[in-house]
Parts: C-alpha cells; structure tokens; sequence
C-alpha cells in the first residue's frame, strides 16, 4: 500500500469539508464523484471499488461534520431542542439504508445509477430551496411570530441575537426526512440536503441557525450510518477493503475544513453557494448516468 499515492486529497477534501460546513450539505456528496468519476481518470494505479468510495466518503464525513459541530457549538449557533425530532427519524432509518448497502455494495451499477439519479433530483430540489433575502437576515425583533408557536431563542457567542417559531417537521418533512436519512446510510449523502431547506424555507429558521443545526443533525446520522457501511465493507472484504491510504490524508484535511467553515460562516453569500453546489451536482448527476450508460451498452 503506497502511502503517498493519495497526498492531494489534502488541500481538496479541505475545501470540500469547508463547503460542507457553510450549506449544511454532506461533504459525501462531493467525495463519492471525485473517487468513482475523476479517480479513474489519473490513471489505472488509483482504483477505488463504489462501494469503498461510499464508505471511506462517509467515514471521512464523520470526522469533518464532528469537527464542524465543535466550531458551530463555539459560536453557540445550534438549536439542540430543534433537532431532536429530525434525529429521532433520520438515525434508525440511516441504519437500514447501510444494511440495504451492504447487501447491495458488489452491484457497481446498481450503486452508480442510483447515485446519478439522486444528483439530478438534488440538483433542482436545492436550486428551488435557496433561502430568500428575507429569511437570511431574520433575527431578534425581525420574525413573524404565530401564537400557536412556540418561540426560539438563540444567541450567537458574537451577541447576535436569533429568535423564530419552533420548526415543525411534519409528516411531510418526516417523509422527506426518512427519505434522506435511508439515501445517506445507502449512498452516503441526502440528510443534510433535505433537513436544511426544511428548516430554512418550510420554517424560517435563520440561515446561520438552521447551518448549525443541521451539521448536528447530520453528524449523528452519518456516524449511525458509517459504522454499519464500514463494518459491511470489512465483513466482506477484510481491513485491506477501507483505503486506509486515501483516509489518512482526507480525515485530518475535512477535520481542518470543519472549523474553517464555522469561522467564515455568513461572509459568502449563502444564495451562490447553495446555487453552485446544485449546479455541481447536475453535472455530477450527468457525469455518472454516462458512465453507467457505458458500462451498460
């Protein structure tokens, strides 16, 4: 094992993890195309399985979102009492979607095509989501309030204070929710998608609030759900299955990334970011139903 091979991950799953850290999207969404699209364009000597990308992008995610929850925590941005319903539904259905993987994780194109499609539908989905004017700037005395809410209150460590209606997930928000949550233990990424528009554009919550709370939510779906990926992978494949070589470059690099993201929170425009990481998955979406398509004909 050539312990070198994978030195550029350093820098790029740095950046990858800072993105992650600024939207609220999981950084496995970024990972899995860079190893399953661009990987095997360097060259024969970087193979890496679909279901190994998966697992070593979902186990990266861990370490990346832990280190953003420990900056988001400093900035006392999260709302713990907010996330606890969307956790209480995203965790057990993460583990099935993993033990879905792990009878599914020798079917490249099974695993492939279905990642192209959620790329094509995530793309719209967060183009239609990107918070208004409105809700980004929503803090203390700048909220609607409804009587039958119960009402927020968050206050960030620089004194900015947040206050907004207590989210409400739904049984609409917990379809999507459950349809996240059973994508990222599957796929390694769709939680963190579907639990930030729910609370920035179905509940006003404030961009800064809902980023926050969202990394909580996804950190403890994403372990849930890496453990039992990383366990199927070993079960079948032993130790030599996990690129140990390409994790020890991209774990510290994302846990770096992960305080950077809190640090620079709110001085990039939330719109073109969340506008550019949908048009990236278009074309990651693209991209990957090619590559099934030929290994199909």
């Amino acid at each position: 094992m050539d312990w070198t091979q994978y030195w550029f991950m350093f820098p790029v799953a740095m950046c990858v993890a800072t993105c992650a850290m600024l939207s609220g999207i999981g950084g496995a969404a970024l990972f899995i195309p860079i190893f399953v699209i661009i990987f095997p364009l360097l060259g024969p000597e970087y193979p890496l399985a679909t279901s190994a990308a998966i697992g070593s992008a979902l186990m990266t995610e861990v370490f990346g979102f832990s280190s953003g929850f420990i900056g988001y925590y400093r900035k006392r941005l999260i709302d713990f009492k907010s996330a606890v319903p969307f956790i209480s539904v995203s965790i057990p259905v993460a583990i099935l979607g993993a033990l879905m993987f792990g009878l599914l994780q020798e079917q490249e194109i099974i695993l492939k095509g279905a990642y192209a499609l959620l790329m094509m539908i995530l793309c719209p989905v967060i183009l239609r989501h990107t918070p208004t004017r409105d809700v980004l700037a929503v803090s203390e005395g700048n909220v609607a309030e409804n009587s039958d809410a119960e009402m927020r209150k968050v206050t960030g460590r620089d004194g900015t204070k947040y206050r907004f209606n207590k989210p409400r997930q739904g049984i609409i928000g917990g379809f999507f929710t459950s349809i996240g949550a059973f994508l990222t233990g599957f796929l390694g990424v769709g939680v963190g998608e579907v639990i930030l528009p729910q609370l920035v554009k179905r509940n006003n919550v404030p961009v800064a609030v809902a980023a926050a709370t969202s990394v909580l939510t996804v950190i403890v779906t994403i372990a849930s759900a890496s453990f039992t990926q990383i366990a199927a992978l070993i079960e079948a494949g032993g130790l030599s299955a996990v690129p140990w070589n390409l994790v020890c470059y991209t774990i510290p690099a994302v846990i770096i990334g992960g305080q950077i993201g809190p640090l620079i929170q709110g001085r990039i425009a939330q719109q073109k970011l969340e506008k550019a990481i949908a048009i990236v998955f278009g074309i990651i979406g693209v991209s990957m139903a090619w590559i099934v398509l030929k290994a199909a004909l």
